[in-house]
């Protein structure tokens, strides 16, 4: 069940959080400390587990400072599920619906088909809170409230 108050964490916050040199580590480690508690109301999709495993991996140096082998990756990844305030979502049954009514409403190219998708599924889910660092990515729809973790 969600409530009002709950809230997805966009990849970014979880790959931030991994990395100390990272000008968003420490907003980042403070909301996944928050996780700890099984209050927190964090929520996660299969699609968060994906990118964030991709983003971990990830060669290109824009991404993330130093790549994680595959099996610390996963780690990463299990850890972050195992917090017992993050709530893994399945993905709605709308969600194609909800993506391609999103698609009409604000064609995009490329990659940002997956923030389109993250956001059709959060709608297809019910929530309508998202943590951030890439606000300008979910900024335009407006039935969304977009959260930047605060500062510590």
């Amino acid at each position: 069940m969600t409530t009002s108050d709950d809230a997805v964490l966009d990849t970014n916050v979880l790959v931030n959080s991994l990395y100390e040199d990272s000008e968003h580590f420490a907003p980042s480690r403070a909301l996944l400390d928050r996780a700890k508690e099984r209050n927190a109301g964090f929520r996660l999709f299969p699609q968060n587990v994906a990118e964030c495993y991709a983003a971990l991996t990830n060669l290109n140096p824009r991404r993330v400072t130093v790549p994680k082998p595959p099996v610390e990756a996963l780690a990463a990844v299990e850890a972050f599920l195992a917090l017992p305030g993050i709530t893994l979502m399945p993905v709605p049954t709308t969600l194609a619906q909800h993506l391609l009514a999103l698609m009409r409403r604000r064609p995009v190219i490329g990659r940002k088909v997956y923030d389109l998708q993250l956001v059709a599924a959060m709608l297809g889910s019910g929530l309508r809170r998202i943590y951030t660092f890439n606000v300008d990515d979910f900024a335009p729809f407006g039935e969304l409230e977009v959260l930047t973790p605060p500062a510590v």
